[in-house]
């Protein structure tokens, strides 16, 4: 059997993808803990049900486009389309700009109904969906920082059909927080017709 041999290169890469995907593993395993927590809790007597904003699926749409738009943007990149690569990666990061703004939509639409985070017009149900939707919202914030880099170092140059390698990075993780998104919503939709 013969061995290939990885130049220097090749394992930074190597490395570098294996911590994005150490890293994507340890938020799944967080998440899972939160919708653990969110069905055992249902059994409370204290539960109670609540009908989540519009804004929330709105902006599903808005998150969804935005994968699309980055997929696109590594596709121009791949044919050496910098210009047509850039303003794709930038009207993402606007997409999920617009994604953050409906999610704060939602929260004030959740306040204007009186259900609160803590204290009166609280509950265990709308607790665990502000902290939910906070969690998403910080791990979006750094796909944000992500997007910024990526736009700048494409401003720059740095990337070319040949070296691609952070940009896939940011991309994955991307993908991975709209896919999350699209889980957590869907259990919070549904978790009362299955637990």
């Amino acid at each position: 059997m013969e061995e290939i041999e990885l130049t220097h290169g090749e394992k930074v890469a190597r490395s570098k993808k294996q911590m994005m995907w150490f890293a994507i593993v340890s938020l799944i395993m967080m998440f899972a803990g939160l919708t653990s927590a969110y069905v055992v809790s249902r059994g409370r007597k204290d539960w109670v049900e609540i009908e989540l904003p519009e804004e929330f699926f709105w902006s599903t749409g808005v998150i969804l486009l935005s994968s699309l738009t980055l997929f696109l943007a590594k596709k121009a990149i791949l044919n050496n389309n910098k210009k047509g690569a850039t303003i794709l990666t930038v009207i993402t990061f606007l997409l999920g700009s617009i994604f953050v703004f409906m999610q704060f939509a939602g929260f004030d639409s959740l306040v204007s109904e009186k259900i609160f985070l803590t204290g009166e017009g609280s509950s265990v149900n709308a607790s665990f969906i502000y902290v939910i939707v906070v969690a998403h919202l910080a791990h979006i914030a750094a796909g944000l920082i992500a997007l910024l880099v990526m736009t700048i170092r494409m401003l720059q140059g740095k990337y070319s059909p040949t070296n691609i390698l952070g940009f896939e990075l940011g991309a994955v993780f991307w993908h991975f927080v709209d896919v999350l998104w699209i889980y957590l919503l869907l259990f919070l939709v549904f978790a009362k017709d299955i637990f």
